[in-house]
């Protein structure tokens, strides 16, 4: 690791930091680049390359002292101020204060701020001044342009972790270097290529683009070796457990791992071993459960081998033939990448238990294999604790392990060298930001160097202090600890935490308050109100008397704005936001447009929406919240732009395609959109479906309907992802049958999913019997009738016990394509779930015709005039609705008579009960009593219609017979 002091004491270093100058506290940053362009200009022949080497040693020196005074520890020796500002400014602390606010100031992106309190913020200042500066890049026929470049993403990436959200600019910014560095990838050694892949997942993590960074993740562990897997293993996890359950492990192998088994040799502060790797021999304060049912960890048993190989068939043998409870030692990346796939894991999926349980065994294989690294270790402490911060067993180890490790962040961060021996302790430390700490210092055999902890931390991305005690009193405040959670807030001086946390709990006055007090100050006493912050007692100064507004604002004032708004609904706290900015606060305008969207003042709702996006165009929800007021307005093509671009930022969200696709169908044919165009998906999609020409799938090229198609294909990728909502199906299948022809077997499987989604609900009322109809009419178009013999199969019954009677007649082959969907369809979905529709048993009864299956017809032409016949009002009633049915039982009792006499004296289809039969030989008998019957109930109210006169005339029809 590179000494800063010693490179800050060069000439070049001392011109470049104005050490030989009068400076004020203003625009620091801005002096040091124009000294730098000094530098460069004033460089000739090989002094272009030195000037660039020094830029690029001062910034990553720079950076990693920061990281170290900030993030990883152990404490720096030095003062940074000394050795960065010039004496006039680092020994006179009113002025060190204030440039170090300026510091602060010119580090806020887009209206997001920085910590008000980060210590040492000069480093970080000098770091993102220097490396983001066009000198200190190499020339792209250089062998240094990559690492230079790569510095400069890495100092891009802290200052984004530093900010309160994710600023669009600077996210622009990394991106545009993430995508020069990245054909680049290919010409370095495998170990640092799978490094940089970690370190792009790590910032694709951060900016929510998690599919991103899993197939990164898998580049990256093709290039390592590693071998993983998450599977299932027998074992125990309570105490008192006697049947060994099925327990989630994580299965893990580093490539070329040769030092399983071998006794590791100790050597000062790490264990080594004959293999490449070395273990921590300190490792980070681990807390145990003492759970009194609990184990410590799963208690695994050894399966038998051919157990294994019955099982776990899909499992590399290397994998397999690992103890779960006594793996062998990981790689540093692989670690990382194994933390990292928990981490992409968490942040796509819902926040649940099962989450929970899918990404701890990640967490737990990094802990029980040894690490390699304290900082890996750290990180892998930490996550465990976020997820077992969750369950009541867990609960308290996972928070009393993070409020471990706050106190080592803490004590090896701020703690100073004491001018007695080592082993003294430290009585209590304290720094800039009141972070204080009465731990003792730890022993150098207790700790890691400085080294060690930076060798992976771009690609941990570790939080810094003050996050893990922010995140520490968030935990405080889920569990309760109301108290607890605002003495750390009020400490960090984290006055919007502060304020969130009381509205959260039903105290949005004093929240009010603790926000008004940080923005504006008191006319009737304003000595009062210019402490560093409130308290919740103080009643000095009311909300009513903070009317003038400080200057200068902090730093934070445009989010302290917002949530000021939040809390008292008032659109001009959105607006002052937006102003105070410089119109460069995405979330001011979002807020506005949430609050007019509640409004119903959908016009201006747009407008911010689209103001927001102009700031940051990035932003998934704003996309899809502008898609949805369009939507409402009508603006069918801005809908679909809208949807659009929030599907090219996230290709995953049902919503966003299934919002679009409704958009689609309302656009005239003719009408451009300028979002997403899935015209072409839509072709590759359509040559997906079933090819038959009995199918209907295959679609002209010219297409009339392309904006149906394109909302058809939309539904079928928002189907995809979600496939448990019914309402998307519903969709799928209306846009189905509107398209020329109709994707039939596309309709079939969103029937049927339908049916499998609410069938148990809303029974046959689930199924459309239009596209149901419909379907049927085309199979009997496209299909001939079958022979009787073809008609046995008509079960499945029927064809295990003709494939166990080993028949290889033609005549019993099953059918394949639509017609196989569509008959499984009827028979095994919807038959089951017809209770009293008439036009469904028709359905079946139609279908059994074309099957040849006579006495399958009869009886649902049966069932469906019981259906008819059963329905009430029709026999007592002689209004309008009760006419309506009353020719409903007429038409249903003709229909049923006239099946008798077609299928009466049909032959029983062969393979079913009594087979080779006649069907009904007493179909007349029937049909006369099925008349009188109908004729007799409704001879009081409806005697002398034209519907009884009907069935009179049918009942001296079968009289006569």
């Amino acid at each position: 690791m590179t000494d800063l002091r010693e490179i800050l004491s060069t000439p070049a270093s001392l011109f470049l930091l104005g050490k030989g100058t009068t400076s004020t506290t203003n625009g620091w940053m801005q002096r040091v680049a124009e000294r730098i362009d000094t530098l460069s200009n004033d460089a000739q022949g090989d002094e272009c390359g030195q000037v660039y080497l020094l830029l690029q040693k001062i910034g990553i020196a720079a950076l990693d002292a920061f990281l170290q005074s900030n993030v990883t520890g152990p404490p720096l020796q030095w003062d940074s101020a000394e050795s960065i500002f010039p004496p006039q400014l680092a020994n006179d602390p009113e002025k060190l204060r204030s440039i170090r606010q300026a510091l602060i100031q010119d580090l806020s992106v887009d209206g997001e701020a920085v910590y008000q309190l980060i210590p040492r913020i000069e480093l970080f200042c000098l770091a993102k001044c220097v490396l983001n500066h066009p000198a200190a890049l190499a020339p792209e026929n250089v062998p240094g342009y990559l690492n230079s470049r790569w510095a400069k993403v890495n100092v891009n990436f802290w200052h984004q972790k530093l900010l309160s959200e994710n600023a669009a600019s600077l996210q622009q910014i990394i991106y545009d270097d993430l995508d020069r560095v990245e054909q680049d990838l290919r010409n370095r050694s495998a170990e640092e290529d799978a490094s940089r892949l970690v370190q792009q997942a790590t910032i694709h993590t951060q900016h929510g683009f998690d599919q991103r960074a899993r197939d990164v993740l898998r580049q990256a562990t093709k290039i390592t070796g590693l071998e993983f897997v998450l599977t299932g293993r027998l074992g125990k996890r309570t105490k008192f457990q006697e049947n060994e359950l099925s327990q989630l492990v994580v299965l893990a192998k580093s490539a070329d791992d040769k030092h399983q088994g071998t006794t590791p040799v100790r050597t000062n502060s790490v264990e080594k071993t004959p293999g490449d790797m070395t273990l921590l021999a300190s490792k980070p304060d681990e807390k145990n459960l003492n759970d009194d049912t609990l184990l410590e960890s799963i208690a695994f048993s050894k399966p038998k081998a051919d157990l294994l190989s019955a099982n776990e068939s899909n499992i590399s043998p290397s994998l397999a033939a690992l103890d779960p409870s006594d793996q062998p030692t990981l790689k540093p990346l692989d670690s990382i990448i194994l933390l990292s796939h928990a981490s992409s894991i968490t942040n796509a999926s819902p926040s649940d238990g099962l989450t929970r349980e899918v990404t701890l065994p990640y967490a737990t294989r990094v802990l029980q294999g040894s690490s390699t690294n304290w900082q890996i270790y750290t990180q892998a402490l930490l996550v465990r604790s976020r997820i077992e911060g969750y369950k009541s067993r867990t609960i308290e180890r996972g928070v009393l392990q993070m409020q471990a490790l706050v106190d080592q962040v803490i004590v090896e961060t701020t703690s100073k060298p004491s001018a007695t021996s080592s082993t003294t302790p430290s009585i209590q430390v304290q720094d800039e930001s009141g972070t204080s700490s009465f731990l003792p210092r730890p022993k150098p055999s207790e700790s890691a160097p400085a080294e060690e902890r930076l060798a992976y931390i771009h690609q941990l991305a570790s939080p810094t202090r003050w996050e893990l005690e922010a995140e520490l009193a968030s935990r405080w405040v889920s569990l309760g600890g109301l108290r607890t959670a605002l003495e750390i807030y009020e400490r960090l001086q984290m006055w919007a935490e502060v304020a969130l946390c009381w509205a959260a709990n039903d105290r949005e006055d004093l929240a009010s308050k603790i926000l008004r007090q940080q923005l504006y100050t008191s006319a009737i006493a304003p000595e009062q109100s210019q402490r560093t912050g409130p308290t919740m007692d103080d009643e000095e100064v009311s909300v009513e008397d903070l009317t003038l507004e400080r200057t200068p604002l902090p730093a934070d004032a445009p989010r302290l704005f917002c949530i000021l708004g939040d809390l008292e609904e008032s659109p001009s706290m959105y607006e002052k936001a937006w102003e105070v900015s410089n119109r460069r606060y995405a979330r001011a305008q979002r807020s506005l447009g949430k609050h007019y969207y509640s409004q119903g003042d959908l016009q201006k709702a747009d407008d911010a929406y689209a103001k927001s996006l102009q700031v940051n165009a990035l932003n998934h929800s704003t996309w899809f919240s502008l898609g949805c007021v369009r939507l409402q307005t009508e603006s069918w093509a801005g809908a679909v732009d809208a949807f659009g671009r929030a599907i090219q930022i996230e290709d995953n969200d049902a919503e966003s395609w299934s919002n679009m696709a409704a958009a689609l169908i309302q656009l005239p044919a003719e009408a451009n959109i300028n979002g997403a165009d899935v015209n072409a998906e839509a072709s590759t999609d359509d040559q997906a479906l079933d090819n038959d020409d009995d199918d209907g799938s295959n679609y002209p090229k010219a297409d009339p309907q392309k904006h149906i198609r394109s909302a058809f294909t939309a539904l079928k990728r928002a189907a995809a992802l979600k496939r448990e909502s019914h309402r998307i199906w519903q969709n799928l299948l209306n846009v189905a049958v509107k398209l020329s022809p109709p994707p039939y077997s596309d309709i079939i499987i969103a029937q049927t999913r339908l049916i499998d989604l609410r069938g148990a609900l809303d029974g046959e009322n689930c199924i459309d019997i239009e596209v149901m109809e419909g379907l049927l009419a085309h199979l009997i178009a496209i299909s001939p009738s079958p022979g009787p013999s073809a008609t046995t199969i008509d079960n499945e019954h029927d064809k295990k016990k003709l494939s166990n009677t080993g028949s290889s007649s033609s005549s019993h082959a099953p059918r394949t394509g639509f017609s196989n969907m569509l008959l499984t369809l009827i028979h095994t979905k919807i038959t089951p779930l017809i209770t009293t529709s008439r036009r469904l048993h028709l359905l079946v009864a139609k279908l059994s015709i074309h099957l040849q299956r006579p006495a399958a017809a009869l009886a649902a032409y049966e069932k469906a005039w019981r259906c008819t016949l059963n329905a009430p009002g029709w026999e007592n009633d002689a209004g309008a609705g009760a006419e309506a049915q009353w020719r409903d039982v007429v038409d249903a009792t003709v229909e049923l008579v006239d099946a008798y006499e077609s299928l009466g004296e049909r032959v029983r289809e062969e393979g079913s009960e009594g087979g080779g039969e006649v069907v009904e030989k007493g179909w007349r008998f029937k049909g006369r009593s099925a008349v009188r019957g109908v004729m007799g109930r409704g001879k009081e109210v409806w005697g002398g219609s034209e519907g009884f006169e009907m069935l009179k005339g049918r009942l001296e029809e079968l009289k006569g017979v």
